[in-house]
């Protein structure tokens, strides 16, 4: 593949990642402001972003499949795997710098909570953080993270098996559309079957992150807000799950790629029979 366009692929993957890993962050600024609804709505506002690299990234990954399909060779498919091994590297690196980045946005999804009982829009909210003494004080609010904070992460207070699941659900999020792509690009005479066979991988992932990741998280900030809970719980929260989504992309991911696009080329095969049956 052309690395250019695997290059500009990765900078809107790791847009959608480093913008998804952030909205964790937004739980501890609810906590804080004691506005949790408001919180939530910032949450979608956030993914915004992602939603709109996701409009440039899924035509462009499309388009490699299309090039391999197109101009077949003895390691079209190999060539594609591996850059779509690249591409979740950039994840990686993008969950990895929305971790680091949370410390600096927490204070300012705090502010911008605040503020937003002031403008009462977010359009105005939006347009009043883009004047010059807004990004001059973003730069100051600046928080490196550090070590001096591990000791206020704890695990022995937080339940266990929710932290498992959100790992094994982001890493399965991150390779869904590239498992169909990949199996699409190995079958290509069934190649719009495996497109539409993503869901096989995201669905149980779905369901799995709504009965037990996003419950449990939102029940441990519910119980901070309610002081049946210190603060420090929600911040453990937050940053163990932004670890497991971090081991998520640059660990997990990168072991199911191939087996399942393996899965998705037998379901394919699998269906296609039964319409030829």
């Amino acid at each position: 593949m052309v690395p250019g366009l695997v290059f500009f692929i990765g900078i809107f993957t790791l847009l959608i990642h480093m913008t998804e890993s952030l909205a964790y962050s937004m739980r501890l600024a609810g906590v804080r402001t004691k506005k949790i609804a408001t919180a939530l709505s910032f949450v979608t506002t956030t993914l915004l972003i992602s939603r709109f690299s996701n409009l440039f990234q899924a035509p462009l990954l499309g388009a490699m499949v299309d090039t391999a399909i197109l101009h077949p060779s003895a390691n079209a498919v190999m060539q594609l795997e591996y850059s779509f091994r690249v591409i979740l590297l950039f994840a990686f690196l993008g969950s990895l710098i929305g971790a680091l980045l949370t410390p600096t946005m927490v204070k300012v999804f705090v502010c911008g909570i605040q503020q937003f009982s002031t403008y009462g829009s977010v359009p105005k909210l939006f347009l009043n953080a883009l004047r010059p003494s807004s990004i001059l004080h973003f730069f100051k609010t600046f928080k490196r993270p550090s070590l001096s904070m591990r000791h206020r992460i704890r695990l022995n207070t937080l339940p266990k098996g929710f932290l498992i699941l959100n790992l094994v659900m982001t890493s399965i999020y991150a390779i869904g559309v590239l498992c169909s792509l990949l199996a699409g690009a190995m079958m290509p005479e069934f190649r719009s079957t495996a497109l539409q066979l993503s869901g096989i991988v995201n669905g149980m992932a779905t369901i799995l992150m709504t009965l037990f990741v996003d419950p449990s998280g939102a029940r441990i900030t519910d119980q901070a807000i309610n002081q049946e809970r210190p603060e420090e719980d929600v911040r453990s929260t937050v940053f163990f799950l932004q670890l497991g989504k971090i081991i998520g992309t640059l660990i997990l991911a990168q072991l199911l790629l191939h087996p399942m696009a393996k899965y998705i080329v037998w379901v394919t095969k699998c269906i296609s029979k039964g319409v030829s049956w």
